[in-house]
């Protein structure tokens, strides 16, 4: 017997298994620093700024209180967080019922196709932000496409105003993350078993059964992802809202701007964005085990068709 008790070959073994770790704990030492030094410790510094006070004059008074975390729970505040999940929960609706449908259309459109389609989809992200932003500002402002073309069509009343509403910020918001929304629903409905809706077929199904009961459940963590995706991403946005919104509908990526930059408030803007971290934190998680729950429901329905 080798020392420790263990026969040569299970020492063999442990030995690689001990080299095959410490390469993997190698190769990921330069990612994990990377997330360390960029991530974590910019998020605990952020954190420790919101347990002290601001200063007379701005600045930072490093005395401990609870202060901020209490005036984060303010009803003002509480209702500008609510406002933002709300349209960013409307944005998130719209973008995946658009994207899931998109998604659908592709994986069902022949396989050399699909490239293309997929191709046409993300090219919006070629551009950057401001500029696919800026666009939305041409089309709805008053002299824009939208009353250009209704004038071209004989509409001769006042041009309606859809520049800095709320409508255009949820237009924005969808346009701008709905290429996420399509390629995570897209990834489940390509992989999916096309036996599977031809059992229920076979058993008597209709189309719209067997997406309800088979295609559906078995593609909610792309819809999932998909949904984490644009509602994690519109909550904390203040591009859109400030161009889009003209400043007038205040969501919480705003608010923080305003506190960092505007105030002079760090303490409690470091409390508010601590707060948003832990609304993505806890949406993030809820998206985890409603996928593990659909991964389950996934192996057991591949297990029955085999069966």
């Amino acid at each position: 017997m080798a020392d420790g008790g263990l026969s040569p070959s299970a020492a063999e073994r442990y030995r690689k298994l001990s080299q095959t770790r410490l390469r993997s704990n190698l190769l990921m030492a330069p990612a994990l620093a990377w997330l360390t030094a960029l991530m974590v410790v910019p998020c605990a510094l952020v954190l420790a700024l919101a347990f002290f006070r601001r200063g007379i004059y701005g600045g930072i008074e490093y005395t401990f209180t609870l202060e901020n975390f209490s005036q984060v729970l303010d009803p003002l505040y509480a209702g500008i967080f609510l406002n933002s999940a709300r349209i960013a929960g409307t944005a998130t609706l719209i973008a995946v019922i658009i994207g899931y449908a998109a998604a659908y259309a592709i994986s069902a459109a022949p396989r050399r196709l699909q490239p293309v389609f997929l191709f046409f989809a993300v090219l919006p992200f070629w551009s950057n932000y401001l500029i696919r932003t800026y666009a939305w500002i041409v089309l709805l402002n008053r002299e824009g496409l939208v009353t250009q073309l209704l004038r071209w069509i004989g509409y001769t009343g006042e041009p309606p105003s859809m520049l800095y509403t709320e409508g255009a910020v949820i237009a924005g918001l969808v346009y701008n993350y709905l290429p996420f929304v399509i390629l995570a629903c897209y990834a489940p409905l390509s992989r999916l078993n096309p036996e599977l809706a031809e059992a229920s077929r076979d058993l008597g199904a209709s189309a719209l059964t067997t997406f309800r009961r088979v295609i559906l459940p078995l593609t909610v963590p792309g819809i999932a992802a998909g949904a984490v995706f644009v509602f994690v991403l519109s909550i904390g946005n203040f591009v859109t809202p400030a161009l889009l919104g003209g400043g007038r509908f205040q969501m919480i990526g705003n608010l923080v701007y305003d506190q960092f930059l505007t105030a002079n408030d760090w303490p409690f803007g470091a409390a508010l964005a601590m707060a948003l971290i832990a609304i993505m934190l806890a949406v993030l998680m809820a998206q985890a085990l409603l996928a593990d729950r659909a991964a389950g429901r996934t192996r057991e329905a591949e297990g029955g068709a085999d069966g």
